[in-house]
């Protein structure tokens, strides 16, 4: 399964569309899955075309109502229990005070996040947390072309990378390309 990931869109119903640099990446997916801030459901509708979406609500995101969001979205997929929610700063928290505090006590194999506009794949106490930073405003920059991630399931495995989209005409992208893989039974 190839899932298609992204937060902090920040865009407005007036241009619900994403640079075609995510079209092209998330070209292919099976499931899309945004970590809230995606600010107007124009946005969700522009990724449904290229397969389902589910969205974590952020913080950015009140006001509105969408059956494809939820605060936390709770997926089991090829095997693996995935949890998305859009905040859980510090990000550097123990794994055992984000499931008691954002989690409701329920511990996820796979935890995706927003919030901050910085890429991270961190692995740490049987968690691999993947915030894949900002599309639209990477590391908290002006609108320009940032990231996006591809996470990769199978039963026994699991590959994840940051996808850096490019640079804007006079404006530098700053996200750093990341990748890991994991097996199973080293979780």
């Amino acid at each position: 399964m190839r899932i298609g990931l992204l937060s902090d869109t920040h865009l407005s119903n007036r241009r619900p569309a994403l640079w075609d640099e995510v079209a092209e990446v998330f070209g292919g997916v099976d499931l899309i899955l945004h970590a809230g801030d995606i600010v107007s459901e124009g946005v969700l509708d522009w990724l449904e075309q290229f397969s389902p979406v589910l969205a974590a609500r952020g913080n950015n995101d009140m006001g509105w109502t969408d059956v494809r969001m939820a605060d936390v979205q709770w997926l089991a997929l090829e095997g693996w229990r995935l949890a998305m929610v859009h905040d859980i700063e510090p990000e550097d928290l123990p794994i055992d005070v984000i499931v008691e505090r954002d989690l409701a006590g329920q511990k996820p194999e796979i935890l995706i996040t927003g919030h901050t506009h910085f890429e991270r794949i961190d692995h740490r106490d049987g968690v691999v947390q993947v915030n894949s930073g900002s599309p639209t405003q990477p590391h908290l920059y002006s609108n320009r072309l940032g990231s996006v991630g591809i996470l990769e399931l199978e039963r026994e495995r699991l590959r994840v990378s940051i996808v850096n989209l490019g640079e804007s005409e006079g404006l530098r992208n700053p996200v750093e390309e990341l990748s890991f893989e994991l097996m199973r039974d080293l979780l």
